[in-house]
């Protein structure tokens, strides 16, 4: 087994008088009460989940009086102490991956480490291992820290940082916008080993002195190229220089442009850098179709698809937040298990949907690009990419939440016919061949359903003891009124259809070039608001954007790196929910979603950039540009790419 993901598996919380407490609100699929709902100040909440106690073993135990058989290969081979590999062989763990081959080793030696590997590679055991292994336990403040650039990968290290340490006493606490300050300020004041956390929230700890990185030996930026390109270089290289100087770290990263070498440059000590290479940039054990449907017909291909495929679990992706539940609704109407995930989702029902998702009783989540980011669900069977995204490398995380832990997966992409010329940019990055797919005919439909059918009356067949009850029954049926046993059979299973038909009628199949649309199909949604009211000004450049004012410009020396990184992580904004920035003398008009719920409006507008309060509201009109800059400092995120005109040089 050479890829390693997150773990699902929840630690023991039975509580223990001689353990300290594992602080870990939020842990996605934990109990409800777990994690309050964001933004109370101090919500209420259960008890933190703790260790089970481990009988007669002293704080500080010799490893080799319980030490586990094992043998000496394998993780074993790479130095990790006896309870590590307990841990690692209860979650089934054999051969370390490549990047764990390779880094483990080193971070155990005190070295520090640039990774170059993409997700799924198991990197987060590379880094969280020897961190576990080197930690001493008398520290009352933190003694690592983990950066990650959204609280959705945040709470996944947290996840399996705490699962790692299944028989060991270590006290964790993610930390990341969205969720109420009480409950991390209760759990750094009684002291933790282990944070985890998004530089923003990071950030504000520092400044309230929150947080006492004083004595921290071990600092890991993961997806370092992620973060800074979602505007936190600031904010990593600020915490880089307020924490000791001889700290260890450890970078990782997919890409390595010339910032991201420029700090490991100027932050790490003769770094060992450790290169993952691999053929493709997607897991070989998915499979890649597409299918040509426009926009009308999304939702009938959806649900063929529905139909035909064998599927365990699945998400489906769209662009936007008002797509994810309007979808989810027409998935439920139909018949579906089905749940709308996004950015405006309180923290609570997010994990409270994710842990439904997990244990089977949800099958399709909709999901934004963000919203979906650091999901690990091993269940996870088929991707659906309801809309196609329109950058590769979201396409490729998409991807990656399928084939986890060794399953095969497949993606299966919507393209309308004007976006055919993106298929061949994603086969160039993923180095795969994206299969055209026949969507399924009512033919084909009609035979799944027979076939599930079919497997229902054998399933229910093997329950003998209901078996012989109803035969009783049908038989005093066949008696009294002298019936064929054949006839009774069809009228129970007309009855048990109801008024909905078992097959659908071939007559009202749609040909393939209905499907396509024609030369002028239109691919407009329909979340269009009504005329008039007090609404933000449209962006000229998309009829789904508005904009927006905040109360920082030139004069801060704010990018638009910045600006997309702060609201992107407090506001669960992806980068297609972006327009044009245009940043003035003393603020800044950002093209945002034209709908924004008032909650995420209230969040955004208490988010600082550069410590100052941003103040988000609609604009209400006036030029687009002042009248000293000319339009200095505009930066347009979509339209080119994600890199902004001016480029601030770090």
């Amino acid at each position: 087994m050479t890829d390693q993901p997150a773990p699902d598996a929840a630690l023991p919380n039975e509580p223990s008088a001689d353990l300290p407490e594992v602080d870990h609100p939020g842990i996605a699929g934990e109990a409800d009460a777990a994690t309050p709902p964001a933004p109370e100040p101090e919500p209420q909440h259960a008890p933190e989940p703790e260790h089970e106690p481990e009988p007669q073993r002293e704080p500080e135990p010799d490893h080799d009086a319980d030490a586990p058989e094992v043998p000496d290969d394998g993780f074993a081979a790479l130095g990790l102490e006896p309870k590590i590999l307990k841990a690692l062989k209860e979650l089934g763990y054999e051969k370390p991956s490549p990047i764990q081959a390779e880094t483990i080793p080193a971070l155990l030696a005190g070295r520090d480490v640039v990774g170059l590997a993409q997700t799924g590679t198991g990197k987060t055991a590379a880094f969280a291992l020897p961190i576990l292994q080197r930690l001493e336990r008398k520290h009352k403040h933190p003694q690592a820290l983990v950066l990650a650039p959204t609280r959705e990968l945040a709470l996944q290290v947290s996840e399996a940082f705490e699962t790692y340490a299944a028989h060991l006493k270590v006290r964790l606490l993610p930390v990341y916008g969205g969720q109420g300050y009480g409950v991390q300020l209760a759990a750094l004041a009684r002291g933790v080993d282990v944070v985890v956390g998004t530089p923003g929230r990071v950030i504000d700890h520092l400044e309230r002195g929150t947080l006492d990185l004083s004595e921290l030996r071990f600092l890991v930026l993961d997806e370092a190229d992620e973060m800074l390109n979602m505007g936190f270089a600031e904010d990593v290289e600020k915490i880089l220089a307020d924490t000791p100087s001889d700290k260890q770290v450890a970078l990782f990263s997919a890409t390595m442009p010339r910032q991201i070498r420029s700090l490991a440059s100027t932050y790490l000590v003769d770094p060992l850098e450790v290169m993952v290479k691999g053929k493709t940039a997607t897991a070989t054990n998915v499979s890649h179709r597409y299918a040509v449907v426009s926009y009308p017909r999304k939702m009938d291909a959806l649900t063929r698809i529905l139909e035909v495929e064998d599927f365990d679990g699945m998400i489906v992706f769209v662009r936007t937040k008002n797509e994810t539940e309007t979808l989810a609704e027409k998935l439920r109407a139909r018949g579906w298990s089905a749940a709308a995930i996004n950015g405006d989702l309180p923290q609570a029902a997010r994990e409270r949907t994710i842990g439904q998702l997990k244990s089977g009783k949800l099958d399709i989540l909709v999901a934004t690009d963000v919203a979906a980011r650091g999901l690990d669900v091993d269940r996870i069977s088929h991707v659906v990419n309801f809309d196609i995204p329109t950058d590769t490398e979201s396409y490729v995380h998409r991807v990656g939440r399928t084939g986890r832990a060794g399953r095969s997966g497949d993606a299966i992409s919507f393209v309308t016919p004007r976006e055919r010329h993106q298929l061949r940019a994603i086969e160039r990055v993923t180095g795969q061949t994206l299969t055209a797919m026949p969507l399924p005919s009512v033919e084909d439909i009609n035979a799944t359903r027979l076939s599930r059918f079919d497997e229902a009356i054998t399933a229910a067949l093997g329950n003998d003891t209901r078996i012989d009850f109803f035969r009783d029954v049908v038989n005093h049926y066949v008696n009294e009124f002298d019936v064929p046993e054949v006839d009774v059979a069809a009228a129970l299973a007309a009855v048990m259809q109801g008024e909905e038909p078992l097959l659908l009628d071939a007559k009202a199949d749609f040909a393939p070039e209905q499907f396509r649309g024609g030369r002028k199909e239109r691919e407009e949604r329909d979340d269009r608001p009504a005329r008039g009211g007090d609404r933000p000004r449209r962006s000229g450049g998309d009829s789904n954007l508005a904009t927006y004012r905040i109360s920082v410009g030139r004069r801060q020396h704010v990018t638009p790196r910045q600006i997309v990184g702060a609201l992107a992580n407090e506001g669960g904004l992806g980068r297609e929910d972006f327009g044009r920035i245009d940043i003035r003398a003393d603020h800044s008009l950002v093209d945002l979603p034209a709908h924004l719920s008032d909650e995420v409006q209230r969040k955004l507008a208490r988010t600082r950039i550069s410590g100052q309060l941003i103040e988000l509201r609609p604009d209400r009109g006036g030029p687009r540009h002042d009248k000293g800059g000319k339009g200095k400092g505009r930066g347009d995120w979509s339209d080119r790419g994600g890199r902004e005109r001016r480029e601030k040089r770090y």
